[in-house]
């Protein structure tokens, strides 16, 4: 860009000598200065060619580091931000909104080097030819700087507006998209369409404000350039009528002066363009800022037998009553214990602080004696199964999501998870086995399946401790006994915490807690070693 400059600023000087040569006849080699006027286009080309290439090179580099650097921050961040956000809003911040900023990089920021250069060689080399009428330039730039300040305070809340109602737009397709079936049922659809194009129109009407500020700064500023460089043409053909300035200098100044209209307009554009992209750096800003969780902090949890202790537990979600108050219980190394009680009891918050998806208000939580806040995230989870009461899936196939979390199982390995999880029997019964596809969260299977093949997964991570959030719920009758009869083997070595309602899969568990209102309410069936004494006595 620096060379483009230089063989830029090279064209008006020659083409003053040029022009003088043909005018007047002058003693000119006008063969010698067409040649290097011709080399110095060729120059000229070949440096905007290489410049437009190395930048837009650079510029898909940027783009693809920054969203990746973007996307590892948010899997990095706690649940709690993505609870605080719409997944519309961080959908626009991974797609729309660093594409924005990649191209400001690139195509504005990148490029305003190389035109400050063009402006001031220009101006300079003006000077030097004739210092009176150049500081007529430096006297108009107050002027452009104001115009540019008025349409600045406008610009950057509209930009943030737009930038707002564009996020909006994304968040509404992608909520819809997936409430379909919901929309489909209710006769949402006509509700669903006009909320999206009321959001549309919302962005098209600022999206036009900005463009029409953008419309009237153009021309305004190309106004105050013309005016300039009229006012110059007559001031130049009064000195040159006077012989104070030779002709061929005086045709290079004028050819400086309409060189210098191009890099003052896109100057002009680049302020405009700063003021847009401030708001959207400024929501990146903001996402990164955002303090990740410590995966690697701490000590790593070695192999744990599985006896999990609540002290004094305390927990509540930001700006709302306390969802749990003074949890104390303690849960013996493989023993199987159910958490029962109404909804919003708690049930699914206590597991979650056991995995670490929140901190705690109070108390704490220990695992073979050890408190879990001590030791780093990705050892303390890698101990942990975990059946979501909402099963989630990838859109892949059934070996991808049930290898999920062990991809380095072999089949075999993934067909046992899958036989004791009662999924093996309809996975052979689909067309391509193991290796077809389900769809988007699993859309192509039943909620039974569903939940079979997130049951799987859990167990092909052979973790000694097993959390199932109502794994059971969409099983029928029989196959919610068939997998009582057949999990309970697959659960005899771990420690397991069921979260159900489902009488069935209630007499897996050694102990049933119940919890009300964020409290024990009441404990039933024998201790772990209660247990083991009856199962002898029987024997």
């Amino acid at each position: 860009m620096l060379c483009e400059s230089a063989a830029t600023l090279a064209l008006p000087w020659l083409g003053g000598q040029f022009a003088v040569g043909v005018i007047t006849a002058a003693e000119i080699d006008l063969g010698a200065v067409a040649f290097l006027l011709l080399v110095f286009f060729a120059l000229q080309a070949l440096f905007h060619f290489l410049s437009a290439y190395v930048l837009s090179r650079t510029g898909q580099k940027i783009l693809a580091e920054l969203r990746s650097r973007i996307f590892n921050h948010l899997m990095s961040l706690p649940l709690r931000f993505f609870h605080e956000q719409r997944q519309g809003d961080i959908l626009a911040i991974l797609t729309r909104e660093v594409e924005i900023l990649s191209g400001f990089v690139t195509s504005t920021l990148l490029r305003f080097p190389s035109l400050l250069l063009t402006a001031l060689g220009a101006v300079l080399l003006m000077f030097t030819i004739d210092p009176q009428v150049a500081a007529l330039v430096a006297l108009l730039v107050p002027v452009f700087y104001f115009m540019l300040k008025v349409m600045g305070r406008r610009l950057r809340p509209l930009s943030e507006r737009l930038r707002q109602a564009q996020a909006t737009t994304v968040a509404i397709a992608q909520e819809a998209i997936s409430m379909l079936p919901v929309v489909k049922a209710f006769g949402g659809e006509t509700l669903e369409q006009e909320r999206y194009r009321e959001q549309i129109n919302e962005a098209m009407r600022l999206a036009i404000t900005v463009e029409r500020i953008y419309a009237a700064l153009r021309p305004a500023i190309q106004l105050v350039i013309a005016a300039a460089v009229i006012l110059l043409f007559s001031l130049v053909s009064r000195r040159l009528q006077s012989g104070a300035v030779p002709p061929s200098e005086m045709v290079s100044f004028l050819l400086y002066a309409v060189l210098l209209t191009r890099p003052v307009a896109a100057l002009a554009g680049i302020y405009g363009q700063v003021q847009m992209a401030r708001g959207n750096l400024k929501r990146l800003e903001d996402v990164l800022s955002e303090r990740p969780e410590p995966l690697r902090q701490g000590l790593p949890l070695g192999p744990v037998k599985g006896e999990i202790t609540f002290e004094s537990v305390r927990f509540a979600h930001s700006g709302r009553l306390a969802t749990l108050a003074a949890i104390d219980l303690h849960i013996h190394a493989g023993e199987t214990i159910a958490l029962t009680g109404e909804n919003g009891a708690g049930k699914t918050t206590l597991v979650h602080l056991l995995l670490r998806f929140h901190d705690l208000d109070g108390g704490r939580i220990l695992i073979d004696g050890t408190d879990i806040a001590t030791v780093n995230l990705s050892s303390l989870r890698s101990k942990i199964g975990f059946v979501p009461q909402n099963v989630l899936l990838l859109n892949g196939t059934i070996r991808e999501n049930i290898a999920y979390g062990a991809p380095d199982a072999t089949l075999e390995e993934i067909e046992e998870a899958a036989r004791l999880a009662q999924a093996h029997g309809f996975i052979l019964a689909l067309p391509q086995g193991y290796e077809t596809e389900i769809g988007d969260q699993g859309v192509r299977l039943s909620g039974g399946q569903r939940n079979r093949l997130a049951l799987a997964r859990a167990l092909l991570k052979a973790p000694s401790i097993l959390i199932l959030d109502e794994a059971t719920a969409m099983f029928d009758p029989e196959g919610e006994r068939s997998f009582v009869e057949d999990a309970r083997a697959a659960l005899s070595d771990r420690t397991v915490i069921l979260i159900t309602h489902h009488p069935a899969s209630l007499a897996l568990a050694d102990r049933i807690v119940t919890l009300g209102k964020g409290r024990i309410v009441s404990t039933s069936g024998p201790s772990v070693g209660e247990t083991a004494k009856v199962s002898a006595g029987e024997e």
